[in-house]
């Protein structure tokens, strides 16, 4: 009976202990909360980082800071947020081609499986065939043809090496059987203006990047990329309609946080993330810019991140492609 009357003000003390440390972990957020968007302003990861800033602030009770560290493909701001105090102040939000960062930069500072740790993907989207009005082709299959009658003579833009538009044109040739020649560029805005002029006739383009211009009749739209149609290009089918089953490829907001931020902390904001875009209205806002809301776990993130790296570093060795 002693023993277990001892076990049992041990297992109470432990309780207490663990209580008293709960208690003595300060209030999150107890200041102004930064969120590095690791972009300049006006596109994607900036546009969703907006629409999500006020809710976000109101349900923490505390200022949400947008704080745009555009540089090196988004590697500038992730190698600072990596850097930042693990208290749930600092976060980090990125793009899709935050999971091919190993590959295009070899020499990155940080690791982002050990330095970053995942908190939720916001929302996605597919990425937009899109080619300028002058091509002869109005659809998917006639662009194809179009393609293999004339290899190599047409061309496709990219944000650089490595970015999502780049890759998905590539797995696009290797499944076509077609040719067309890479133009990369330096960011998204001179790769769409030279879309716009044809001076480059096809590119994949975030949904969102590319709404405004297909609406105009300023690019014309011939499939989508994701695994079913998104109500905003309800008219245009997905590539894998189209006849290549399994293509699929999705373009992503991700929210991240310095490795070691507690766990309470990156459970309330995944869980903040989740009530925002369950909202009816904030949904319907995502819709109409051909955006999906996801809100997913930290582990659920985490193995998206692990599924994209292993498909594009396959794609990457098998068509030994040059990410310099």
């Amino acid at each position: 009976m002693a023993s277990i009357a001892i076990r049992l003000l041990a297992a109470c003390g432990l309780a207490l202990a663990a209580a008293g440390a709960l208690h003595a972990q300060p209030a999150w957020p107890s200041k102004p909360v930064r969120v590095v968007v690791a972009f300049p302003p006006g596109g994607i990861v900036d546009t969703v980082a907006r629409q999500l800033q006020p809710r976000l602030q109101a349900a923490l009770g505390q200022p949400v800071i947008i704080d745009n560290r555009g540089g090196a493909g988004g590697t500038v701001a992730s190698a600072e947020v990596a850097r930042a105090a693990p208290d749930g102040h600092t976060l980090l939000m990125v793009f899709d081609s935050y999971a091919t960062y190993p590959l295009v930069y070899p020499k990155l500072t940080f690791d982002i499986a050990k330095d970053l740790q995942p908190v939720t993907q916001i929302a996605s989207n597919p990425l937009v065939l899109v080619v300028n009005p002058t091509v002869p082709a109005q659809d998917f299959k006639s662009f194809v043809g179009l393609l293999k009658s004339k290899p190599g003579q047409l061309n496709y833009a990219s944000v650089g090496p490595g970015s999502s538009n780049h890759l998905t044109a590539e797995l696009f040739k290797a499944q076509t059987g077609t040719f067309v020649t890479h133009i990369p560029y330096r960011g998204g805005g001179p790769a769409q203006q030279d879309l716009l002029g044809g001076q480059v006739e096809m590119m994949f383009l975030s949904a969102v990047l590319a709404q405004p211009h297909v609406k105009a009749g300023k690019l014309r739209a011939l499939a989508q990329t994701g695994a079913q149609r998104v109500p905003a290009y309800a008219d245009t089918p997905t590539v894998a309609e189209s006849g290549y089953r399994g293509f699929e490829v999705n373009s992503w907001v991700g929210l991240l946080a310095p490795a070691g931020t507690p766990r309470p902390v990156v459970d309330r904001l995944q869980a903040e993330v989740r009530k925002i875009v369950s909202d009816p209205a904030f949904d319907q806002r995502l819709r109409e810019q051909g955006l999906t809301g996801i809100a997913s776990t930290p582990e659920q993130f985490a193995t998206a991140l692990r599924t994209e790296q292993d498909k594009w570093t396959r794609l990457v060795r098998e068509r030994g492609l040059s990410l310099e």
